[in-house]
């Protein structure tokens, strides 16, 4: 089984780990990558489309919940026959068709976040707990300069989603964040939102590290209802 190195060109827009999933969804459609092929490492695909590696990993999670790529023990991230996606693969376009019903987006994370929390107090372990301090204090470094935090922002959802124990949660958690991408950026602009997403943060880790379920449940709708606010507002 060869590694195919398809022609892709350079990546130099905004959304850039969205480029990468249109060009790599490209050759898939038209034959140019066939189920089986391998795809090139991701230190390679970063050289490729000029992106970086996180880039790149957004790039791949989103094929992979696209049903059109699937990571295989000692072979890597491999092309998948399009026509056979995933048993979760029709939410998950049914999701991106309705990339507008940005309102309902955030209703299923007010279902689905608040729960993941209380789970993440319960069964987070010392080096997850360990880990949201990391993200938080990279993302204090931000605030304090002004930047928007975006990478820290999924990070820190998703290391919780991680730290609850259920893995389809996980995937249908990183849909929900890929679609919101935009429109949480825009509401990060906002004057004083970078101040109250970190501190939003804060109160859900300080539940997590007491093992307050209660508490950390409370505080992730809140910030979760915070977020529904500022961004309807600014669509």
């Amino acid at each position: 089984m060869a590694t195919v190195k398809a022609e892709f060109e350079a990546v130099r827009k905004t959304k850039l780990y969205e480029q990468v999933v249109k060009q790599i969804e490209h050759f898939i459609h038209e034959e140019l990558l066939k189920p089986g092929d391998k795809l090139p490492p991701e230190r390679e695909l970063a050289e490729m489309f000029q992106v970086s590696r996180s880039s790149v990993r957004d790039a791949i999670r989103t094929l992979e919940l696209m049903g059109l790529v699937e990571p295989r023990q000692g072979e890597g991230n491999v092309v998948r026959d399009p026509s056979v996606g995933p048993a979760v693969s029709p939410l998950l376009g049914l999701l991106v068709r309705k990339r507008e019903m940005v309102g309902e987006l955030l209703d299923v994370r007010k279902m689905l976040e608040p729960p993941l929390a209380a789970r993440a107090a319960a069964h987070a372990s010392a080096e997850e707990t360990a880990y949201l301090e990391d993200v938080l204090r990279r993302q204090e470094e931000k605030v304090r300069r002004g930047e928007l935090a975006i990478e820290e922002d999924s990070e820190f959802h998703y290391t919780i989603a991680k730290a609850a124990k259920n893995s389809v949660v996980l995937k249908v958690l990183d849909v929900l964040m890929d679609l919101l991408r935009e429109s949480r950026e825009r509401a990060l602009q906002v004057e004083g939102r970078l101040q109250k997403s970190f501190a939003g943060h804060q109160r859900i880790l300080r539940a997590i590290k007491r093992h307050d379920a209660a508490a950390a449940e409370a505080a992730m709708h809140q910030h979760v209802e915070e977020i529904e606010e500022i961004i309807l507002k600014k669509l």
